[in-house]
């Protein structure tokens, strides 16, 4: 690479100047010696020596100094590395210089302290010259409008990313403490930084020290640990950042710009998404996969996982328009050629034939369905048309045109339902079992619960109210629920796919279940504010459907483990399913063609006999209009319901 003329000269005379001062400060140090070594009274003789071989010193050095190329070196990164390369220079050219002076020249009368004082005044006066630009610069004695930052954590992260703060004030970030719970590194400083002790003296350090930021440098902490942070955060207006995760530090070294600010996620527990990738290629390379609600949430993330995992098309089917053509899109710019989007109705069994028997799909993700709660129960009839009637229709195609493998995207909602859209999910895992019976096709389901981010998930309103400034609006603050990344969740519904041989059902462990009262507060918490001061919190009560605490595994299943961490095989009691199932879903299919409400929930009782609905739908008749509404029978309304009848029925119990 040719360097231009002018930026060559400068380099030259850079070192040409560090190098001169290098001689310069031997030189001082040598004189320095003999003042010392004679109480500042030099003899006449021993200036002679000093002044006839101080050449021949300074000559030394500067060989010295060429190989090890101290005048080389970018002074605001200076580190142990150069410091030994210093260290070896002064005392190889002090050894040949004894040696010359001693056994060459043999003059005894040069005092041997001088070689050592020399030697090490000449060290210390060089350090300092690489070090004090480096010590002013992150002792902020230069710049000003620093963020002040207290640093959880005093271990490795915390020690490089307080180097990477001093090395670089131009980030605009300074340390002002470590809190650490390790009792053996409190009072002691790392980089100059003081560890204050652990994290009980957190809020009397915030107190006292006011720093404008929190960093979390704990990459490999316990979820607990973060929670509790936060939690103790809580009362402060400051916000909390902090580092990539541990798999992330380990594809490279802490940095400045790698600090983010906390999120939701970071409070969760997180699914391992480190597993082998090759048997999912094996699963899906080379062949035809359908995907069934792709422009929904799970969909469209099934499809960019699937995608790279080089299937021989991708056939991406939506009723909905605008999700579709987003994931579409996103995918053909990603290099995906192989994409084929297609807009289509699930309960349409002439359009499903046809689009089976174009494209014979080997391996059927089926994730469309409704799934908003307070709305199936307000449409029951379309809960039970889609989430049943939809999911058979597929199933039929795929069986009758043979596809590999139906995996049924279900939820935790359907284990002791008490919504409309749980029972329809319910239903539909018993109908994929039975189908699976007679059938080549592999079916199996995938349970699991919330997934952040999702269309309709608490996440995006609660952020939404908080941006707006209040109130966070919550049904009950005894509400719980479980939470997954929908990346993770995604990575372990693709390996309960492979894992399927027929009629399994399986059920992702989500961890533990989250307070979504706990969950809003975090929120605003992350957001700089603090919770009931700067954004209220109100309670709405119950809505239709929903359950203060959902589910994973019903009071008749057990699980057991697999080969796939996270993954779990739900064992299922199958007497209490109905003698003739197919029977009845047929009559519940009828009766939501009907429109009748309530014959639809007194079927959804029958085949799913852990169905407690607690919201009952008035059936407006044919010809009665508005005082035509009535309720289930056996089950009274209050007298000032309109659409919905609230029945207060005693909670089943339930499994946290």
């Amino acid at each position: 690479m040719t360097v231009p003329f002018g930026t060559s000269f400068t380099i030259v005379q850079r070192r040409l100047l560090l190098f001169s001062a290098h001689l310069i400060l031997a030189a001082f140090s040598n004189w320095l010696a003999f003042l010392l070594r004679f109480d500042e009274d030099i003899p006449a003789q021993q200036w002679d020596l000093f002044a006839s071989l101080l050449p021949l010193l300074l000559t030394l050095r500067g060989l010295s100094f060429y190989p090890f190329r101290l005048y080389d070196g970018l002074w605001r990164y200076t580190g142990l590395w150069d410091v030994r390369d210093l260290a070896l220079s002064i005392a190889l050219s002090t050894a040949a210089f004894a040696a010359i002076v001693r056994w060459g020249a043999g003059l005894t009368a040069y005092p041997s302290s001088v070689f050592v004082i020399d030697a090490l005044l000449l060290f210390c006066l060089l350090t300092g010259l690489r070090v004090a630009p480096r010590l002013i610069r992150e002792a902020g004695w230069i710049g000003t409008g620093l963020k002040r930052v207290l640093i959880i954590g005093a271990g490795d992260a915390g020690a490089m990313i307080v180097r990477e703060m001093r090395n670089n004030p131009s980030y605009g970030y300074r340390p002002i403490g470590f809190i650490d719970d390790d009792p053996r590194k409190a009072g002691h400083r790392i980089h100059g930084v003081k560890v204050w002790g652990g994290r009980d003296s957190l809020s009397h350090v915030i107190t006292q020290k006011g720093p404008d930021a929190v960093l979390v440098a704990m990459p490999s902490a316990p979820l607990g640990t973060i929670r509790s942070i936060v939690k103790v955060l809580e009362p402060f207006h400051l916000p909390i950042q902090t580092l990539p995760n541990l798999r992330d530090l380990l594809q490279c070294r802490v940095e400045i710009d790698q600090i983010r600010d906390l999120s939701i996620e970071d409070l969760l527990e997180r699914a391992p998404v480190d597993l082998d990738p090759e048997p999912l290629r094996r699963l899906i390379q080379g062949e035809r996969i359908l995907i069934t609600g792709a422009g929904g949430s799970i969909g469209s993330e099934l499809c960019r996982q699937v995608a790279k995992l080089s299937p021989a098309s991708l056939i991406c089917l939506d009723r909905a328009e605008n999700g579709l053509f987003t994931v579409v899109n996103e995918l053909i710019a990603g290099g995906h050629g192989f994409v084929i989007p297609r807009i289509g109705d699930i309960t349409d069994v002439g359009q499903m034939n046809r689009l089976f028997a174009e494209y014979r799909p080997t391996l059927v993700f089926h994730a469309a369905a409704h799934k908003h709660v307070p709305l199936m129960e307000a449409n029951p009839c379309e809960a039970v048309l889609n989430n049943v009637g939809g999911t058979r229709v597929v199933a039929e195609a795929a069986h009758r045109h043979e596809a590999d493998r139906f995996i049924f995207v279900s939820t935790d909602k359907a284990v002791n339902p008490v919504s409309v859209m749980g029972a329809s999910k319910g239903v539909a895992e018993l109908l994929l079992q039975e189908l699976g019976r007679s059938s080549k096709t592999i079916f199996a389901s995938v349970r699991f619960g919330n997934v952040l981010g999702s269309n309709g998930s608490v996440i995006p309103l609660f952020l939404q109210q908080i941006k707006a400034g209040g109130p966070v609006t919550i049904t009950d603050p005894r509400m719980r629920r479980y939470f997954m990344l929908i990346g993770e969740a995604v990575h372990l519904l693709l390996h309960a796919a492979r894992l399927a041989r027929g009629g399994e059902l399986f059920v992702l462990e989500m961890g533990e279940q989250i307070s979504v009262v706990d969950m809003a507060r975090n929120l605003i918490r992350l957001a700089g504010f603090v919770p009931d001061e700067d954004i209220a919190l109100t309670y709405l009560g119950s809505r239709p459907g929903e359950k203060l605490v959902e589910e994973l595994v019903g009071r008749h299943e057990t699980v057991e483990t697999t080969s796939v961490e996270k993954v779990l095989a739900v064992c299922q009691d199958r007497t209490g399913v109905p003698a003739h199932l197919s029977d009845l879903i047929m009559q519940l299919e009828e009766a939501a063609a009907e429109g009748s409400m309530s014959k639809v929930v007194a079927i959804l009782c029958d085949i799913v006999p852990t169905y407690h609905p607690r919201t009952v739908p008035l059936v407006q008749e044919e010809m009665g209009g508005a005082q035509g509404m009535r309720s289930k029978e056996g089950l009274t309304p209050p007298a000032d319901a309109v659409t919905l009848v609230g029945v207060l029925r005693a909670d089943p119990p339930e499994r946290g």
